[in-house]
């Protein structure tokens, strides 16, 4: 039997493993993703006692992303409340992102957002900023995994499920992309929508995708390029740091929802 812990930071759902615990990786974490209906099973190694901890995230298809902004937070999360630490860091595909842990509330530092073609990646040599694409103006960016970001008057009024698929799979995305639709709130901030490359639906919140909406909002001039934003899907608001050396920050709340076992066979 192997055991698990479900976490949700604003309504990203995923499953948590001890790394050293469980079976391979792969199929184990697509089982468990389909099981308990999350978007993402987290394997977990801790190293020197809560300091570090290894993160690898494996999909419902079975891929594996090399960064996500609400796991990182859930997963900080869960090693903060085996070890106690309260500031720890966690190795990524992306690199190591230094956590945070104030209660329920996990800030994490995502780094700094690329819009360069080899980065993102783009299958062209320009890079991808407010250009058309499939019917929308498409900005292309990496926050650790690559996003297409378009901004929308209504981000209810769009049938995320029909206009995503063809973006998430363009031919200028030779890794395909996530896609968030982005609306300006009238008090300030964005709301969001997210069709998660690898979940192949729409998520209740996305982290690298709110960083990324902040990140495309910034570069396209509408708001300042430093500063804290508000980004808010469907699962709750999240807090975007825009830092003048260039890097960003990811805040918001966790919570456990869910502790069990499951058999290995």
């Amino acid at each position: 039997m192997t055991s698990y812990d479900v976490y949700h930071g604003t309504g990203n759902a995923f499953a948590i493993v001890d790394a050293d615990e469980a079976p391979e990786k792969t199929a184990f974490g697509t089982d468990l993703c389909r099981s308990l209906d999350v978007d993402g099973t987290l394997f977990l190694g801790i190293e020197d006692g809560g300091a570090r901890a290894t993160m690898t995230l494996v999909q419902p298809d079975g891929s594996r992303a090399a960064m996500c902004g609400n796991g990182a937070r859930c997963a900080a999360k869960w090693v903060s409340e085996r070890t106690g630490r309260d500031v720890l860091t966690l190795e990524t595909g992306a690199g190591p992102r230094r956590c945070t842990v104030e209660g329920d509330v996990v800030t994490v530092e995502m780094g700094t957002p690329s819009f360069a073609p080899a980065d993102v990646p783009l299958a062209r040599e320009a890079a991808l900023v407010d250009e058309e694409l499939d019917g929308y103006d498409v900005t292309a960016v990496n926050t650790g995994v690559p996003h297409a970001v378009a901004f929308v008057d209504d981000v209810r009024s769009v049938e995320l499920a029909e206009v995503a698929p063809p973006i998430r799979h363009h031919e200028v995305f030779p890794e395909g992309a996530n896609v968030n639709l982005a609306a300006a709130r009238a008090g300030g901030g964005f709301d969001q929508r997210t069709y998660e490359r690898g979940v192949e639906s729409e998520t209740q919140a996305c982290g690298t995708g709110a960083v990324a909406i902040a990140a495309v909002a910034a570069r396209l001039g509408s708001i300042p390029e430093t500063g804290e934003v508000t980004v808010s899907p469907p699962g709750g608001d999240l807090a975007i740091g825009l830092r003048e050396d260039g890097t960003t920050t990811l805040r918001g709340p966790t919570e456990r929802t869910l502790t069990g076992e499951v058999s290995d066979a």
